[in-house]
C-alpha cells in the first residue's frame, strides 16, 4: 500500500474517532477497543518480530485492558490505573517470551517489539480520558479532525518538506478553526492540537515511507492506525497539561 493510499486511509480511521466521539461515550470506547486491536494484528508485521503471535495476543490483551480501565474508572485523575495495566502487559511480554518453543532467536529485539506495541495500544485509552476532559467529546473530536486533515493533505503529491509544512499548516488552520466554531475549545487547545496531530502525522508517514514492511497488508494497517491511536494520549496531554 503506497503512502497516500495510507494516508487517505489514516483520514478515514480518524473520522470515525470523531464521529463515535459525537455519539458519546460507549461508541468511542468501542472505537478506542478497535484501534488496540488493530494495532495488535499489524504491529508485529511492522516490526518483522519472530513471534507474531505471542506478541500480538498480548499487545491486543493490554490495549484493550487499558481502554477498559479507564473507561471504568470514575473520577479524577481518569488515567490513575493506567500504569497497572502497562505493568501487567509488560509482564505478559516477558511470559510470552518464555512460551516460546522456537529457540527464542532475536529474543531482545522480539521482547523490545512487544513492549513498545504494547505502549501504543495503551495510549488509544487517552481518547477515553480527553472525552472526560472539561471540553470533553469537543476536544476529541477537534484532534480526530485535525488528524484527519493532517492525514489527507499530507496525501498530497507535494514533494519534500514542502509536504510537511503543508500538512502543519493545514493542520494547525484546522484546528483553530474548530476551537472557533465549538465554544467548549478553547483557541490555545485547538491550536495546540492541530499543531501535535500535523507534526504526529508528517513524522509518522516520513518514517514509514520506505519501510519494506509496509508491503503486507497487516504492517500497512498498523502504520494506518498508528498516528490515531497515539493521538488519543497526546489530545488528552495537550488539553490537560499542556494548557491547562
Amino acid at each position: 500500500m503506497g503512502l497516500s493510499s495510507r494516508a487517505v486511509a489514516t483520514a478515514v480511521v480518524a473520522a470515525a474517532v470523531a464521529v463515535a466521539a459525537f455519539f458519546g461515550l460507549v461508541p468511542l470506547t468501542l472505537a478506542s477497543a478497535a484501534l488496540a486491536v488493530l494495532v495488535a494484528i499489524g504491529w508485529p508485521s511492522l516490526l518483522n518480530q519472530p513471534a507474531p503471535g505471542g506478541s500480538g495476543l498480548v499487545i491486543g490483551l493490554t490495549g484493550v485492558g487499558a481502554v477498559a480501565a479507564v473507561a471504568a474508572t470514575e473520577g479524577e485523575p481518569s488515567l490513575r490505573n493506567l500504569p497497572l495495566v502497562l505493568a501487567m502487559g509488560v509482564v505478559l511480554a516477558f511470559v510470552a517470551e518464555m512460551l516460546r518453543r522456537d529457540g527464542r532467536p532475536r529474543l531482545v529485539e522480539s521482547l523490545l517489539g512487544t513492549v513498545s506495541g504494547l505502549v501504543v495500544a495503551v495510549s488509544a485509552a487517552g481518547w477515553i480520558a480527553t472525552d472526560r476532559t472539561d471540553a470533553g467529546a469537543a476536544l476529541v473530536v477537534t484532534c480526530a479532525a485535525t488528524l484527519a486533515v493532517a492525514s489527507a493533505v499530507s496525501a498530497l503529491p507535494v514533494p519534500g518538506w514542502w509536504n510537511t509544512l503543508l500538512t502543519l499548516a493545514a493542520s494547525i488552520v484546522a484546528g483553530g478553526a474548530l476551537a472557533w466554531a465549538l465554544p467548549e475549545v478553547v483557541t490555545a487547545n485547538g491550536l495546540w492540537t492541530g499543531a501535535v496531530s500535523g507534526l504526529l502525522v508528517a513524522s509518522l508517514h516520513a518514517l514509514f515511507d520506505q519501510l519494506p514492511a509496509l508491503e503486507r497488508r497487516a504492517a500497512a494497517l498498523a502504520a494506518i492506525v498508528l498516528p490515531v491511536t497515539v493521538g488519543g494520549i497526546l489530545v488528552f496531554v495537550v488539553g490537560r497539561v499542556l494548557v491547562g
